[in-house]
């Protein structure tokens, strides 16, 4: 079999949710062609679905350092990278106390690397509003309704946080 014959196969895996026979495939693409960026952004796309962040940006960077003028493979890195963030953040509000200024600056950089991540913009609110930072919570909460203006928790929440702040700012 030759690489593309393996792509198929992993594609037919991902069409029957089968996403570890995927990787296999692609893993066994790329044994045969270890310097085709295509098979390695392929697999990075299928470890990050999977929940496999970590192996995914690696497989991700591998593509970009193989073909660094394909700004596809490069934003999907920024992309994957934002999402770690994201994941980091998640988990510094989740300590006793939080450390919300610590995540508030990983969500910045997230935003950064990629203005679509929708959810990255829900934590920054979430930070901020931990931080008692009420109008830039609303902002980050802003930014994600223009992306989705349809997300009900978001405008649910900016609800919320217009209150937190008429309060606020009534003490």
């Amino acid at each position: 079999m030759n690489g593309e014959q393996y792509i198929r196969h992993a594609y037919q895996a991902i069409l029957r949710h089968d996403f570890e026979q995927a990787v296999g495939w692609f893993e066994q693409a790329i044994s045969l062609e270890p310097d085709n960026a295509s098979y390695h952004y392929k697999l990075s796309i299928t470890y990050a679905r999977s929940g496999k962040l970590a192996k995914g940006l690696e497989h991700a960077q591998r593509a970009v350092r193989l073909e660094p003028d394909r700004e596809l493979y490069r934003y999907h890195v920024q992309h994957l990278q934002a999402k770690e963030l994201a994941q980091q953040a998640e988990k510094l509000f989740a300590q006793l106390p939080p450390e919300a200024s610590l995540g508030v600056a990983l969500l910045q950089e997230a935003v950064r690397l990629d203005p679509l991540a929708i959810e990255a913009y829900l934590l920054l609110a979430l930070g901020y509003d931990l931080l008692q930072q009420y109008l830039e919570a609303l902002q980050a909460i802003n930014e994600l309704l223009k992306l989705d203006p349809e997300h009900e928790i978001a405008h649910n929440y900016h609800q919320e946080l217009k209150e937190k702040l008429k309060r606020y700012l009534q003490t």
